[in-house]
């Protein structure tokens, strides 16, 4: 039987991923199937989680999901695994709504997972207990199964840090870890760079699976787990594609690699489902486009590697041909950037695809972030909501920005919370092109993998998007 935690803080910062990395991958290590989740809306965390686990790290939001869906997610990915680790974000009540209706704390009533508490007790001793009297006290329904010391200043420190929690607290103390610098994940401007982007990624896994083994009770963690939720009755989102001419399944291009990672698995899953044959490329190093029937461009860090972009001019013309002839390309935040002229940042100013007639310039600081909505315009040639849906709740995270005004182009939204383009707008319309800063998720009223294997399959009856050099 599965048994599930979720692994919160009492704020930011507090090193929590690095602890959900160490477990997952101890326990693997171990021989134990575990599953990974993360709330919100991340593609990170989710990449050292997978990288941990062995097994896709998928996400649970609700501002993306209905809570029905939530527990259906829960139930799909992690009813086969023997123990289910759900990593939080921010502090265990945090959340957009003062409410709380989409905090930590809700997430795991939610779903009934006993909450186990990384605490970071630097500048901590026996204030320890009240601050853990008052995460129960604020919310007396909810499971606080145990508590993780970390950053601990050695082995007085975390005597006094224990007798307090035993000493004041019903809470059982699951393990202490030092302050490490040297399992320091690289930081490019908020949370982790992606496992994909640092060389010595699985060294500092293996490295956090060492520390959690010597430094928590891993079968007390386990033990501290509950079940899985009870399944509910659900509408499955829509899945189904239109099947391509002659049975054939059309085919889909999409780099992955250092540039280009933000995938949601269920994402990349769905478009299968629906039709689709996934055909993945190095934007980096691949001097040819795959021949395929569409193209999409997730996001990812660009702008870090803009000069090896530029200098694969092959693949970057080749892309523009197949544009100009109208392959219905889908792009992303990091995809936009590329489908632009030009990236301008600190290192200089790049080249990209020229699909796009704008160009794009970095800024220290971000242009958008957080959670958006999106109203469709009706200007793009296909749509990612479902039929009777009017609204997108979606995300983005950017520093970049358009160089220039929002062009008199078509566009796919209007922000009805939310940055985008700028000026109101987002989703710029080129052809069969649609590129916005907005990142989608496919779930049951935005089911936008399966309304772009449609798109593709309509068009790919008429076209064979053959690229040359």
């Amino acid at each position: 039987m599965s048994r599930q935690i979720y692994l919160s803080a009492l704020h930011k910062s507090s090193g929590k991923t690095a602890v959900s990395i160490g477990i997952s991958a101890a326990l693997a290590q171990q021989g134990v199937a575990v599953q990974t989740f993360k709330k919100g809306p991340d593609y990170i965390d989710p990449g050292w989680l997978t990288l941990a686990s062995g097994r896709p790290c998928h996400n649970l939001d609700f501002h993306t999901m209905e809570a029905s869906e939530i527990i259906q997610e829960l139930l799909r990915r992690g009813g086969g695994a023997e123990f289910c680790l759900l990593e939080g974000t921010k502090g265990l009540h945090d959340g957009v709504d003062p409410q709380g209706s989409d905090s930590n704390a809700a997430l795991a009533g939610l779903v009934g997972a006993p909450v186990v508490l990384v605490i970071d007790c630097r500048g901590m001793s026996r204030g320890i207990a009240p601050l853990l009297l008052g995460q129960q006290a604020f919310e007396p329904g909810l499971n606080i199964a145990g508590v993780i010391l970390n950053r601990v200043g050695g082995a007085r420190h975390e005597a006094k840090l224990r007798a307090a929690v035993e000493g004041y607290t019903d809470i059982p103390v699951l393990g202490a870890l030092p302050e490490s610098p040297s399992l320091h994940i690289e930081d490019p401007y908020l949370g982790l760079v992606p496992a994909d982007e640092q060389a010595d990624a699985r060294a500092v896994v293996q490295a956090l699976a060492a520390r959690v083994r010597d430094r928590i009770d891993l079968a007390a963690l386990q033990q501290a787990g509950g079940s899985l939720p009870a399944a509910t009755a659900r509408k499955d989102a829509d899945r189904a594609g239109t099947p391509a001419p002659g049975g054939r399944r059309i085919r889909i291009a999409i780099p992955h690699d250092r540039a280009f990672n933000f995938y949601y698995p269920g994402d990349l899953q769905a478009l299968e489902e629906a039709g689709a044959e996934l055909h993945f490329f190095d934007s980096l190093r691949d001097t040819r486009l795959p021949s395929v029937d569409g193209l999409f461009i997730g996001g990812g860090f660009p702008e870090r590697h803009a000069a090896a972009l530029e200098a694969n001019s092959t693949l970057r013309r080749q892309i523009g041909l197949a544009a100009a002839a109208g392959m219905p390309i889908y792009a992303e935040c990091g995809g936009l950037i590329y489908l632009a002229r030009t990236i301008r940042g600190p290192a200089g100013t790049h080249a990209m695809a020229g699909v796009l007639p704008v160009d794009v310039v970095m800024e220290p600081r971000p242009q958008g972030r957080g959670y958006v909505r999106l109203a469709p315009t009706g200007e793009a040639p296909w749509s990612p909501v479902a039929p009777g849906g009017c609204e997108i709740p979606a995300h983005e995270f950017h520093y970049s920005r358009l160089l220039q005004p929002v062009p008199d182009l078509p566009h796919a939204y209007r922000m009805v919370r939310g940055e985008g383009l700028g000026n109101g707008w987002d989703g710029l319309v080129v052809g069969n092109t649609v590129a916005s800063y907005a990142h989608l998720r496919h779930t049951r009223t935005t089911p936008w993998a399966s309304r772009f294997v449609d798109f593709v399959t309509s068009r790919s009856v008429d076209h064979a998007f053959q690229t040359s050099s």
